[in-house]
C-alpha cells in the first residue's frame, strides 16, 4: 500500500514540480511547489479528506487545482502516480538526496545527470572528488569545493526525522490507539515529548489492561512496512517514512515513572536518579523507591508531578528537561513560567501571493483571525529575490494601499500591519530605501544569499542591518535548513548584544526546517533582555498552525510570555520595536 501521508504526498508533489522545472516548463513547478507547502502544513490527512469530500474536497484544499487534485486522487485510489513515474524514468535521479544538497537546485542536477551522470550522492561526490564538476561551464572549483562540503552534512542529517513535521504523524498513531477498546491514556514520550527539533525514533506509552489488542492495532497500521519486534507489552516497527516507532504498555501505577523516564533527557534522568541515591531511594521506570532497610516501599510513580513532589522539586516540563539547570531551579521554586502554547496574539511574518505565499492578503488575515490571532504583518519578499517575484518600491507601496483596503474591509476582525522581509545584502544595507522601510509598520530582514561568507564578514554584514534604525526585527537569524544547510557562521554572541543595544527583535521561526533560533540562542536572548517574536513564516493559510512549533521551541530556551513581543497586544508591540 502506498504511503498516503501528508508527508508522502508533498514529497511527491514537490519532486513533480522539481522535474518539470529540469525540463523548463513554465509556471507549472512554481505550482506544484505551492501545493507541496500549503500540504506539509494541513492537520487533517489530505487522504481522509478525499473520503469524506471526493475530488471536490481536494479542490478545495488551497493551491490544489484541478491537475494537482487529480494526482493526488490518482495516489489515493491506485498508489501512484502515472506523470511521477514517467518523469522519474526520463530523468532516474535520487532527488531526495540530490535536493538536499545545498546549492544545488533543479536545473543544475538536470546538468550534472546529462553531462556527468549524476543519479545520486554516491555519484555526486565520485564527480565531485574527481574534480569533474568544477570543469563545467558555471560551477568551477569554488562550485565543486561548497557540493563536497554539503554532500557530507547531507549524510550527517539524513538520519533524523525534522519534529514539526513527523509530528503529525505521530498524533495519528496516537489517536489510532486511544480508539482501541480498554486503552486509557496513550502518551509519545522521548524526544518528540521534549520537542526536540528532530528525532531518531518515538516511544509511546499505552496503559491498558488489553495489551495484546494494542499491540495488534499497532503493528497492523497500513504504513508499517516491517514489524521489528512483537511483544506482549512491547512492540517496534517502521513506517513507510522509514521512521521507527516503539509501543509500550505500562501499567497504571507506573505510568509516571515510566513516562518520566522514556521522555528523557538522558542527562535529566542521571541527575534525578543520582538524587535518589542520595536519599537512598531507587528511581526506575517502574516507580520512585525508598529502599532503606532493603525494602522496596513505592512513594511515587502513578503521575510524573508526584515524583518531582516528592523530591521536593516543582514540576519541570518535558521542554525544559536537558540538565540545563532546570532541576536546580525546580528545587529553589525558581523555574521560568514558560510561555504557553496558543498564548501568541500576532503573527509578525506572512507571505502572501504577492510574492512567493499561495493566498492573497485577506485569505491570510481571515484565516488568522479564525485560529485566534488579532493581527499579522504582511511581510512579503523584496526585489533581489527575483525568484519569488520580490516587491520594489512601486510595489510594496501598490501593497500598502491594498492592506488598507482589507483593514476596511474587515475592520473588528483582524488588524493587518504593514511590513517586509527585507533581504540584506552582501554588505550589510538592504534591499529597499530607508524612506520606504519607514514607512512601515514594521520591518523584518533577513539574509538569503552568501551563505559561506567567513565569520567576521557575515557578521559585520548582519550587524550593520540590525543597526539600521528602521529595522525592526532580525528573521531566522542564522539561515539554516535542518537537514539541507547548516547555519551561517555567525558571531551570535555580537548579534545578541547589538540586539540589546538597539532594541532589535530576534525571532524564533516556526517553519520546521528552520526553527531558527536554536533554543540555546533563544536562552541566552533570555538571560540579557532580547526580545523575540515567534512568527509562522506562513506561505499558506494552513501554515499558521506551524506557530506551534515556534512556541515549542522558545519553550526549550527558557522563554516567557513577557519575552515574547507578539504575545502582546498590537499597540504594545508596536511600542516594543525601535520606532
Amino acid at each position: 500500500m502506498a504511503d498516503t501521508s501528508n508527508a508522502a504526498i508533498a514529497e511527491i508533489l514537490r519532486e513533480i514540480g522539481e522535474y518539470l522545472e529540469m525540463q523548463k516548463v513554465p509556471f507549472k513547478p512554481r505550482a506544484y511547489e505551492k501545493a507541496a507547502q500549503v500540504i506539509d502544513g494541513l492537520e487533517e490527512e489530505v487522504a481522509e479528506t478525499y473520503k469524506v469530500g471526493g475530488l471536490k474536497g481536494l479542490r478545495e484544499i488551497p493551491g490544489v487545482g484541478a491537475s494537482i487534485a487529480g494526482a493526488i486522487e490518482e495516489l489515493i485510489t491506485t498508489g501512484k502516480i502515472g506523470q511521477y513515474e514517467e518523469l522519474k524514468k526520463s530523468t532516474p535521479v535520487r532527488l531526495d538526496q540530490l535536493a538536499k544538497v545545498e546549492g544545488l537546485g533543479p536545473k543544475s542536477i538536470d546538468r550534472l545527470y546529462r553531462e556527468l551522470g549524476v543519479k545520486d550522492l554516491a555519484t555526486l561526490a565520485k564527480a565531485a572528488k574527481a574534480g569533474r564538476i568544477a570543469k563545467l561551464p558555471g560551477f568551477g572549483k569554488k562550485s565543486e569545493e561548497k557540493i563536497l562540503k554539503n554532500i557530507g552534512f547531507a549524510e550527517q542529517s539524513g538520519a533524523r526525522f525534522i519534529l514539526g513535521y513527523t509530528l503529525p504523524r505521530i498524533r495519528s498513531i496516537v489517536k489510532r490507539l486511544e480508539a482501541v477498546p480498554g486503552v486509557v491514556t496513550v502518551t509519545p514520550a522521548g524526544s518528540a515529548r521534549r520537542r526536540k527539533e528532530t528525532v531518531g525514533d518515538v516511544d509511546i506509552l499505552v496503559v491498558s489492561d488489553k495489551s495484546e489488542t494494542v499491540m495488534e492495532a499497532f503493528v497492523s497500521m497500513p504504513d508499517v512496512v516491517n514489524v521489528i519486534a512483537r511483544g506482549a507489552t512491547k512492540s517496534s516497527v517502521k513506517l513507510r517514512t522509514g521512521l521507527n516507532v516503539d509501543v509500550r504498555v505500562v501499567p497504571r501505577e507506573s505510568y509516571g515513572a515510566a513516562l518520566n523516564y522514556f521522555t528523557g533527557s538522558k542527562d535529566h534522568n542521571v541527575a534525578l536518579r543520582k538524587i535518589a541515591v542520595a536519599k537512598q531511594w531507587k528511581l526506575s521506570e517502574w516507580g520512585l523507591f525508598d529502599i532503606r532497610g532493603g525494602k522496596e516501599k513505592m512513594i511515587a510513580g502513578r503521575d510524573e508531578k508526584g515524583i518531582y513532589a516528592a523530591f521536593g522539586m516543582d514540576y519541570i516540563e518535558p521542554e525544559l528537561r536537558e540538565n540545563t539547570g532546570e532541576i536546580e531551579a525546580a528545587r529553589a521554586h525558581a523555574l521560568p513560567k514558560i510561555i504557553p502554547y496558543g498564548s501568541l496574539m500576532g503573527d509578525l511574518q506572512v507571505q502572501t501571493d504577492w510574492t512567493d505565499g499561495s493566498a492573497s492578503i485577506e485569505a491570510m488575515a481571515r484565516e488568522a483571525a479564525k485560529v485566534g490571532l488579532s493581527y499579522i504583518v504582511i511581510t512579503d519578499h523584496t526585489k533581489r529575490l527575483a525568484m519569488t517575484h520580490g516587491l520594489d518600491e512601486k510595489r510594496i507601496l501598490k501593497q500598502m494601499a491594498e492592506i488598507d483596503r482589507v483593514n476596511r474591509k474587515l475592520r473588528g476582525t483582524i488588524r493587518v500591519l504593514k511590513g517586509t522581509e527585507c533581504d540584506i545584502l552582501k554588505d550589510g544595507t538592504l534591499d529597499l530605501p530607508d524612506e520606504i522601510l519607514a514607512k512601515l509598520d514594521v520591518v523584518g530582514v533577513s539574509v538569503h544569499s552568501y551563505f559561506t561568507l567567513p565569520r567576521a564578514e557575515q557578521t559585520t554584514r548582519v550587524l550593520r542591518a540590525i543597526d539600521n534604525p528602521n529595522v525592526d526585527i532580525l528573521f531566522h537569524p542564522t539561515g539554516r535548513l535542518i537537514n539541507k544547510r547548516p547555519a551561517i557562521d555567525l558571531d551570535m554572541g555580537a548579534v545578541i548584544a547589538l540586539a540589546k543595544k538597539t532594541k532589535t527583535v530576534l525571532e524564533v521561526n516556526s517553519f520546521p526546517e528552520r526553527s531558527d533560533l536554536k533554543d540555546e540562542y533563544v536562552r541566552m536572548c533570555v538571560d540579557v533582555g532580547v526580545r523575540l517574536s515567534i512568527d509562522s513564516d506562513a506561505h499558506a493559510p494552513q501554515h499558521f498552525a506551524l506557530l506551534e512549533n515556534g512556541i515549542a521551541q522558545a519553550r526549550r530556551g527558557w522563554a516567557e510570555k513577557k519575552d515574547v513581543v507578539n504575545a502582546w497586544p498590537v499597540e504594545k508591540m508596536l511600542r516594543g520595536l525601535k520606532g
